[in-house]
């Protein structure tokens, strides 16, 4: 159950002294700004935590009391909150006049909800007198004299408060950790909670869940009801009681979930536009902390970070990496996906280190290909969607692929149907029709898959050419590729060639075009000024010509795929260097890079 293994998750955490997960009844929040005051409650100044550049200026990140949801109606958090509760300000430039109104209306109700609540929830001492007297008296003109009070009027930024005499904030003070430990250890029992199976208070509102990229900051929940169509066995109304996690519990997995995704997380990625993963061990493992790189692009900072993971984790069966990790240690990755006011869970996996590692080795190594040296050594998940999408943009990746994509992988299965599909579409749209390396990979890895899938009695695809391939389809794209090659050596400076005007009739119904290209390769050779050349040409296209009878009228989905590998395979073996063991060029001529910007295929 997946509660269930986020609450233990933060049972881990909380168990490590300097996991810094929040206990219960606190949570992580950044604080921009800090009012500093003296014993009395004089304002001395106000601090500014934020660290970055320009508009990705970010405050510090502190310790306080978990805060109030704040959906609909006014509702105060205890000693931390925006500038239109602590100070009573609003900046309504830009709002209508109805919107205008409205927020002006609410300021007094919001700095009074305030007040009442360090009156009410804080024991009595001088600090909280002085607090208070603050409080009561600050106004916008004493404000204006701050420094960063423009920041904060049109920011309405998160602000706390400290004494000069203290360098954490007032509510990190112990005074504060006693009320909220005896505010918390008070709670009464009212029914039994489905993650622990222990009584508890049950919860009716879940905190928040923020970081599933998509979803509406302030409204992203996993368990909600709301609506008179969600309820049942006379709970109407009742909203958490239809599935009913205790205080306790509901505290863990929230808080368990919204670390995961923080911004600063090295546990979540994001696999395209609509899924955000996060994934986590029973034990803490290596493999827990390196299973981003498995999947995420390098930082451009150490871009050979992913490699050496993956590296490491392909070559683990021979050198006994991960040795530390325990194959048996519980394994969890969680795909998120936004859905209005909730959280859709995308899919839920669940096993041993062991078996993910297992699965995503495989995953690497179906991706293999013969590729130019300035290529990447391994594709990311990023790189290999965005060859499937339009313009090779991330926010062109087509739906639901990305997440079915990540689900193949992790579950050892075929890759989804609409992946070969959006590479083929991609290569055919594509005004050059380049087969570039990544969709290479991707189309050798598919296929192979599903040949092992349904235990077909077919050949698999190689890593590079493969003479001895069975598959018709294969050697059909080998020809294309050489008579193209011809080509381009009989007319040197060439601007386009063949590839752009028939590849697609090419690799689509076959018959329709090659008869008119070797045709067209008779003349081209006549034009080669080594013979010695034309005529190794002539015995490569005879050895290509001898796997198949005739051409075909028609080829599908999946032959055209071959083609494609057979093409680039091909390509590939044409513009190898003597010095790499090959002889069908002159030595030094070699392929140019490939990467998602080049054109050569």
């Amino acid at each position: 159950m997946i509660l269930q293994a986020l609450k233990d998750y933060y049972d881990r955490k909380a168990a490590d002294s300097d996991s810094g997960i929040a206990p219960e009844g606190w949570k992580w929040e950044k604080i921009p700004f800090i009012v500093v005051l003296d014993e009395k409650g004089s304002l001395l100044q106000i601090e500014d935590t934020r660290e970055g550049d320009g508009r990705k200026k970010y405050g510090k990140s502190f310790l306080v009391p978990l805060g109030e949801k704040k959906a609909n109606g006014i509702k105060a958090n205890l000693l931390w909150d925006t500038a239109n509760y602590v100070f009573g300000i609003v900046n309504t430039e830009g709002l209508s006049e109805d919107k205008k109104k409205r927020s002006l209306s609410r300021l007094p109700e919001q700095k009074k909800v305030f007040i009442e609540r360090v009156k009410n929830e804080i024991t009595d001492s001088p600090r909280k007198t002085a607090l208070l007297a603050f409080l009561s008296h600050v106004d916008r003109q004493m404000l204006e004299k701050m420094p960063h009070w423009e920041d904060i009027f049109h920011t309405n930024s998160n602000i706390s408060f400290r004494f000069e005499s203290e360098h954490r904030l007032y509510c990190e003070t112990e005074e504060i950790k006693k009320t909220l430990t005896e505010k918390f250890g008070s709670k009464e029992a009212n029914g039994l909670c489905m993650v622990t199976g222990e009584r508890d208070k049950i919860s009716t509102l879940h905190t928040v869940i923020k970081g599933v990229r998509g979803t509406q900051q302030s409204l992203g929940m996993i368990v909600a009801f709301n609506n008179h169509a969600f309820c049942s066995y006379g709970k109407r109304n009742m909203q958490g009681l239809n599935a009913p996690v205790g205080e306790t519990a509901m505290f863990a997995y929230t808080t368990a979930l919204n670390s995961l995704l923080a911004r600063d997380s090295t546990q979540r990625l994001h696999v395209g536009e609509a899924a955000t993963v996060v994934f986590w061990s029973a034990e803490k493992t290596r493999f827990e902390a390196d299973f981003a790189q498995f999947f995420a692009e390098p930082p451009k900072d150490d871009p050979d970070m992913g490699t050496r993971c993956i590296k490491d984790l392909l070559e683990s069966p021979n050198t006994g990496a991960y040795i530390e990790d325990s194959g048996d240690t519980k394994f969890f990755v969680l795909g998120l996906s936004p859905n209005v006011a909730r959280i859709s869970i995308n899919f839920w996996r669940r096993g041993t280190v062991a078996e993910f590692a297992g699965n995503i080795r495989q995953h690497f190594e179906d991706i293999e290909i013969v590729k130019p040296k300035n290529e990447p050594p391994y594709y990311s998940l990023w790189r290999l969607l965005v060859n499937t999408a339009v313009q090779d943009k991330s926010e062109n990746i087509p739906p639901n692929i990305a997440g079915d994509f990540m689900r193949s992988i992790l579950d050892n299965t075929s890759y989804p149907a609409t992946l070969l599909q959006a590479v083929l579409r991609r290569i055919r749209s594509d005004t050059e029709h380049r087969v570039k390396p990544v969709r290479a990979a991707l189309i050798k890895a598919y296929l192979n898959r599903r040949i092992r899938a349904h235990k077909l009695n077919e050949k698999e695809l190689t890593v590079g050419l493969d003479k001895e391939q069975t598959s018709q389809a294969y050697h059909l794209g080998r020809l294309f590729a050489v008579l193209e090659k011809i080509q381009e050596e009989a007319n040197p400076g060439l601007n386009a060639t063949i590839r752009e005007r028939y590849y697609g009739a090419a690799c689509g119904s076959p018959v329709t075009v090659f008869p008119t290209l070797m045709r067209l390769k008779n003349h081209h050779l006549a034009k080669l000024e080594y013979k010695g050349r034309a005529v190794n040409l002539e015995s490569l296209i005879s050895e290509i010509v001898g796997h198949f009878d005739d051409f075909p009228a028609r080829l599908d989905l999946y032959e055209q795929g071959k083609f494609a590998v057979g093409y680039y395979h091909q390509r590939q073996d044409l513009f190898t260097s003597k010095k790499e063991g090959k002889d069908s060029l002159p030595e030094g001529e070699k392929v140019e890079g490939d990467s998602t910007q080049s054109s050569l295929s």
